[in-house]
C-alpha cells in the first residue's frame, strides 16, 4: 500500500499555477500578487482529505475547476470521526491523538491534494481542525484534544509545512462559536498565532475563521481586532427563510475595515432548516437568491456547498442529516453549474471599486424572499440590481455618472444577457423585470453609456 500510495502521490504533482493572495488596498476584496481582482467562488469539501483516495480527489478537483470554482474548503482533522477513522490509505492524522505529534504519512496525502489543486490554479481554504476537537458539543465526535499550549504547537507545525504553498488560505475554527468563560478563544488565537509565526509573521498569511450561525456578527464577534484575522466569515446556515444579507451588512460596516463573505450558506440537496419532513429540501431558487444577496450586500465572494459532497457520501456509508445521492452524482446538480454566472457577472465590471447601495431601491423592502438589493461602482460607471422574484420596483439612478445609461437583463440561471432600452438618468424610475414569480430572478445591469462596457458576464 505504501508503494502504491507513493506512486499516486508523485503522479499528482504538477506545475504550480497560483499566485499568493492578499487583501486589496481598500480592505474590501482579495487580489493576486500582481493586483488583479480575485472573486472567491468556493466549494465545501470538508471531508476531502479523509474520505477520498487520490483518483477520486483529482476527479473532484477537475470537475469543480471546469465548473468555475477557484477555492476548495477542506479540513485537515476532519469532522466525521477524523481522528480515529483512518483515511482511505489507512492513516490517521495524529499519533496517539496528540496534536504535537502529527502523522507525516497522513499529511503526505493532504500534500498531494494541495499540489493537485495548485496545478489546476485552485486554492485550498485549509482548516487545521474541525471545531469538535476543541469543543465536542452534541453533534461532534471529538475527542477534545486541544489546549492553548498544544494548539500553538500544532499551528506552528502545520503552518511550517505549508508556508511555501501560495495556494493556501487559512481558516481557523470549524463550525464552532467560542463559549463564554471557556478557553476556546485562547485556543483558536494560539493556533492562528502558531501558523503566523511559522510563516514569518503578520502579512505572510491570509486567514479567516469559520463560525456557526451568529447574527449579527460571525467571526467578527470574537476576532475582528485580532491581527491574524484578515477577513471575516459567516455561516448563514441551512434555512431558506432568512435575510442573509444582514450578516454581510453588519460586518461590512465594522471598523477597522475587513473583507467579509458567507463561508457556509444553505447547501444544495440539504433538508431545509434540518426538517425535510415539513420543509423539504433546498432548491436552486433559494440558494441562488442567498448568493446574490450576500455579494450585492458587499461580500468579496461566495461559498457554495452540496450536502452530499461535503461529506463525500456513498450509498454504503452512513449519511449525515439525510443526503439524497452519492457525492459523485451530486457534482452535477443545477447550482453547481450556475454559481459561475455570479463570478462572471461580478468580474465583467470594475470590481475593486464596487460598493453596496441600498438607497438606490426606493420602495420599502420587506424582509422576505422578494427583497430587492442593489450594488454599484463607487465611481458611478455601473449598477447591478437583483430582483429575486421579478417584482416591479422604483429605483433612484442619480448615483450613476452618465446621463445616458445602457441597460441589460442578466439571467442568473444561464449566464446569458439581453439588451434593454437606453435610459435617461433620473432620480425615480419604475422597473418591470422580464418575468415574475418564484424562480424568476433577474439582475438589471445599468452602464454609463460612455464607458462602452461589453455584455455583462462576458470577459473582454
Amino acid at each position: 500500500m505504501r508503494t502504491l500510495y507513493l506512486l499516486l502521490f508523485c503522479s499528482a504533482i504538477g506545475t504550480a499555477q497560483t499566485q499568493k493572495l492578499r487583501v486589496s488596498d481598500n480592505h474590501r476584496y482579495l487580489v493576486t500578487e500582481d493586483g488583479k481582482p480575485f472573486f472567491w467562488l468556493a466549494d465545501t469539501a470538508w471531508e476531502l482529505f479523509h474520505r477520498t483516495d487520490l483518483q477520486q480527489a483529482k476527479m473532484y478537483l477537475e470537475k469543480r475547476k471546469e465548473q468555475g470554482f477557484n477555492v476548495i474548503q477542506a479540513v485537515a482533522l476532519a469532522e466525521l470521526d477524523g481522528l480515529n477513522t483512518p483515511n482511505r490509505y489507512g492513516e490517521k492524522p495524529l499519533l496517539n491523538n496528540d496534536p504535537t505529534t502529527p502523522n507525516p504519512r497522513y499529511f503526505e496525502y493532504v500534500d498531494a491534494i494541495i499540489d493537485t489543486a495548485d496545478s489546476l490554479s485552485m486554492y485550498i481554504a485549509l482548516l487545521p481542525s474541525w471545531g469538535d476537537k476543541v469543543f465536542k458539543n452534541s453533534w461532534g465526535t471529538g475527542p477534545e484534544i486541544f489546549t492553548p499550549d498544544n494548539a500553538r504547537a500544532y499551528g506552528q507545525w502545520i503552518g511550517n509545512r505549508y508556508k511555501e504553498h501560495d495556494n493556501i488560505i487559512w481558516i481557523i475554527g470549524g463550525d464552532r462559536n467560542p463559549r463564554v468563560g471557556s478557553a476556546d478563544i485562547t485556543v483558536w488565537n494560539q493556533m492562528a498565532e502558531g501558523i503566523v509565526a511559522a510563516a514569518g509573521g503578520y502579512g505572510t498569511t491570509l486567514m479567516g475563521y469559520h463560525p456557526q450561525p451568529n447574527l449579527p456578527g460571525g467571526s467578527s464577534t470574537w476576532f475582528h481586532n485580532e491581527p491574524w484575522l484578515d477577513f471575516n466569515m459567516h455561516q448563514t446556515g441551512h434555512c431558506a427563510n432568512q435575510g442573509t444579507y444582514k450578516f454581510i451588512m453588519h460586518d461590512y460596516d465594522l471598523n477597522p475595515t475587513k473583507p467579509v463573505l458567507d463561508g457556509e450558506p444553505l447547501y444544495e440537496d440539504h433538508p431545509n432548516c434540518f426538517n425535510a419532513r415539513e420543509l423539504g429540501y433546498s432548491i436552486p431558487d433559494d440558494i441562488r437568491r442567498i448568493m446574490y444577496w450576500n455579494v450585492f450586500a458587499g461580500a468579496f465572494g461566495q461559498t457554495y456547498g452540496c450536502h452530499d459532497v461535503w461529506q463525500m457520501h456513498t450509498l454504503d456509508g452512513e449519511g449525515i442529516n439525510g443526503p439524497l445521492r452519492p457525492w459523485q452524482q451530486a457534482l452535477e446538480l443545477p447550482m453547481a453549474n450556475q454559481v459561475k454566472h455570479l463570478k462572471h457577472l461580478m468580474l465583467s465590471r470594475p470590481f475593486l471599486t464596487r460598493v453596496p447601495d441600498q438607497a438606490m431601491v426606493l420602495d420599502v423592502q420587506e424582509e422576505d424572499d422578494d427583497f430587492i438589493i442593489a450594488t454599484r461602482d463607487s465611481e458611478g460607471t455601473y449598477a447591478f440590481i437583483y430582483f429575486p422574484k421579478g417584482k416591479t420596483c422604483r429605483l433612484d439612478l442619480s448615483p450613476l455618472k452618465g446621463n445616458t445609461l445602457n441597460s441589460w437583463w442578466y439571467d442568473p440561471r444561464t449566464g446569458n444577457a439581453f439588451t434593454g432600452p437606453t435610459i435617461a438618468k433620473t432620480d425615480q424610475i419604475t422597473i418591470v423585470p422580464p418575468t415574475s414569480g418564484k424562480g424568476q430572478d433577474w439582475i438589471l445591469v445599468l452602464d454609463d453609456a460612455s464607458m462602452g462596457f461589453h455584455e455583462p458576464g462576458k470577459m473582454p
